[in-house]
């Protein structure tokens, strides 16, 4: 059965979240009409902001009004804006609010109708010229349903972070004991609906249900954030035209859920409707959103139809010679792969120090070890036991792991590099998806292009959910079997910090202490420098 969102669906949540969803304040925030969801920023500029919130109006619409002030008092409001919402959004506000200052930090608070307030919410314009520091925490796969969102809480009560950067796996899209399963979840998290999300109104609801925790809130509340979606914010390994969790006899046609998906998130998030975008960080950095899965993204290949051939190897290397190189497999789609071709130079051209991208998946090199079979537990699930050994299987031609991150789509992945080579680009890649941790040194046609930080999992689990080995053994054969792998964490959630300066940008991994218990304690767990000028690792 779906549930229908409407001018009573916050109630509606209310009243099932009250038996089925123990998220600390959800009933509260979810079970009347009025502001349900706390505030967000994000799409930040030098002197504009995107502002969001959510208010659930007693009629067919309501107006909304948001007041920013540089003291939180709001003693001298220096802007603002008006906007009207109803259940045609799913009651969501965002306003974009201009003639701020560069670099500094604001409050902000939505007014309704009859003078309530929202909860006051805080963020911080990007720099104009030149910039000392910049920090951007990074996160990628948040699986509620596995634990607690510790990262968040921990980066939001940083000073010295000033954008957030979601990488995508905001939601997850499975039904209730599938992903985590029953022995892996911690119950009290549960996503609403119960059931796998297809339609519009499950969108809304799963959205709801994350957006009510309090530790996702703070973050919102506290800096503001760049997001774009990867796979689960529609359906597992999804592309332009479908996704491998995706039966159109069972979920119907796969446009209407994509549209559906895209519909809700951009309810949801704070966000723009541009699919696609750059960010300039005064001439410290030009940051790129990115998207990568539902727009241009030609279908990736299965390794499956190759390894149950009558000759697996001999399909496999005709795929390696042949359909693996094609140059008409692309990530971004050729408007997209122009675009920011034409960004990287420009941003070189403008003097700017960094060129920072931001992608769902990894692009960095990675085949599998020989003893990756030895690895795992005895018990292991049968599905982890035949994805290492097609992977082995696969190293032996040289063939990658995952065909369906950048590994996939190697004449796409070498136009983007090649590009970045000609721009005399200074490239940071940031990626997320695999739920493990990640430094890369990228190169192309034998010359550095840049360099990789790609970040461990909010919550989702890693290698440690199947294997026996010490990590620090498989971390070493990973490194030692893969060229462009520098250092790895396989056992770890948590999320990334990123710190620009003009000559040097560092990236921590940070490590939470757990995510089976609401704590904010994290530590760094390893750092990696790149200098200007030189697009290796230091």
């Amino acid at each position: 059965m779906t549930i229908r969102i409407d001018r009573r669906s916050l109630i509606l949540t209310g009243t099932l979240g009250l038996g089925a969803y123990a998220i600390p304040g959800f009933a509260q925030t979810a079970a009347a009409d009025g502001f349900t969801h706390n505030v967000a920023s994000g799409e930040p500029g030098a002197t504009s902001m995107l502002l969001w919130t959510r208010y659930a109006g007693r009629g067919d619409s309501a107006k909304l009004r948001v007041e920013v002030s540089e003291s939180a008092d709001f003693a001298k409001v220096v802007a603002g804006g008006e906007a009207i919402t109803g259940p045609w959004r799913d009651w969501t506000v965002k306003i974009v609010v201009t003639g701020l200052k560069p670099a500094t930090r604001y409050h902000y608070r939505f007014v309704a109708p009859d003078g309530s307030a929202s909860p006051l919410g805080r963020t911080r314009t990007l720099p104009e010229g030149n910039a000392a520091r910049f920090g951007i925490a990074i996160f990628s796969c948040s699986n509620i349903g596995f634990g607690y969102f510790n990262a968040y809480a921990h980066a939001a009560a940083r000073d010295d972070i000033d954008l957030a950067v979601h990488l995508g796996d905001y939601i997850y899209e499975y039904p209730h004991g599938y992903y985590p399963s029953a022995d892996q979840a911690v119950t009290s998290r549960l996503p609403l609906p119960a059931t796998e999300i297809v339609h519009l109104a499950d969108y809304r609801l799963r959205y709801a249900s994350y957006r009510a925790d309090p530790d996702l809130q703070a973050l919102h509340a506290a800096k503001p954030m760049l997001i774009q979606w990867d796979d689960h914010e529609s359906a597992n390994d999804s592309w332009e035209g479908g996704a491998q969790n995706h039966n159109s006899d069972k979920e119907g046609d796969w446009n209407a859920r994509r549209a559906a998906a895209m519909q809700a998130w951009r309810e949801w998030m704070p966000v723009s409707d541009e699919p696609w975008k750059a960010y300039e960080i005064g001439t410290l950095a030009t940051l790129f959103r990115t998207e990568t899965r539902l727009l241009g993204r030609t279908r990736p290949y299965s390794a499956a139809p190759f390894l149950m051939a009558d000759d697996p190897l001999a399909a496999l290397k005709a795929f390696r010679d042949g359909a693996w190189q094609d140059p008409a497999m692309t990530m971004m789609g050729w408007e997209q792969e122009a675009w920011i071709a034409a960004e990287l130079k420009r941003s070189v051209r403008a003097g700017t120090r960094w060129q920072v991208a931001g992608f769902g998946t990894i692009m960095g090199r990675q085949v599998a070890p020989k003893q990756a079979m030895d690895w795992l537990k005895p018990d292991a699930p049968e599905i982890a036991k035949r994805y290492v050994k097609a992977g082995v299987t696969l190293a032996a031609l040289g063939l990658p792991t995952n065909l369906d991150n950048w590994g996939g789509y190697p004449a796409a992945r070498a136009r983007f590099l090649k590009s970045a080579q000609a721009a005399n680009a200074n490239l940071v890649v940031l990626s997320g998806d695999s739920h493990n941790a990640w430094a890369y040194d990228l190169a192309q046609d034998g010359r550095p292009a840049g360099v990789e930080f790609a970040g461990h999992a909010v919550t989702s689990p890693g290698y440690e959910s199947s294997t026996a080995a010490d990590p620090k053994a498989i971390a070493r054969a990973l490194v030692e079997t893969n060229a462009e792998l520098k250092w790895c964490d396989t056992s770890r959630r948590g999320y990334m910090a990123l710190t620009l300066t003009p000559d040097q940008v560092r990236n921590d991994w940070l490590f939470a202490d757990t995510i089976r218990q609401r704590t904010p304690a994290a530590s760094i767990g390893h750092s990696a420098t790149v200098r200007r000028g030189r697009n290796v690792m230091a």
